[in-house]
């Protein structure tokens, strides 16, 4: 399975139709970063024939940005909306992954999102696991989705 791949058309397809945004995917990053600032961090787990997540990792003006967007009002301050709405952006985007990989014949189950946000954070991902993180840029910044699958 191509996984820079299926993040990337899940990632572009979720935020034009529930945002009306464009999301302009980047090229996939080859090192992976676990430290975050000031952002908005939303994971979904999957349990199945072998464990995976999804995480989207945003800044925390390009959660407002997407935030702002996906309930049509202005959002100023990372708030419970602000981590309902990465939450469910971050379950959507799953789910379309999700989707790919039952095609496979791996059939995953999501677990609820978890939402982590503050001035400075770290998430430790699986071990013994391969994975994608693609970057993307929108009108209101960039951000990171990354998918891990364990070996």
């Amino acid at each position: 399975m191509d996984l820079s791949n299926s993040i990337s058309q899940a990632t572009q397809e979720i935020f034009q139709t529930m945002l009306m945004m464009e999301a302009s995917p980047g090229q996939a990053l080859t090192e992976r970063s676990n430290k975050f600032s000031n952002s908005v961090s939303a994971i979904v787990g999957m349990a199945g024939p072998s464990k995976a997540m999804l995480a989207i990792h945003l800044p925390e003006p390009t959660a407002l940005a997407v935030t702002s967007s996906f309930l049509m009002m202005e959002v100023e301050e990372v708030d419970e909306d602000v981590k309902d709405a990465i939450g469910e952006l971050a379950n959507m985007v799953a789910g379309s992954i999700k989707t790919d990989l039952n095609e496979q014949g791996m059939d995953f189950k999501l677990s609820i999102p978890s939402v982590i946000c503050g001035e400075e954070y770290e998430i430790d991902c699986l071990a013994d696991s391969e994975g994608a993180i693609m970057p993307f840029a929108i009108d209101g910044g960039d951000f990171l989705v990354e998918f891990q699958l364990q070996k």
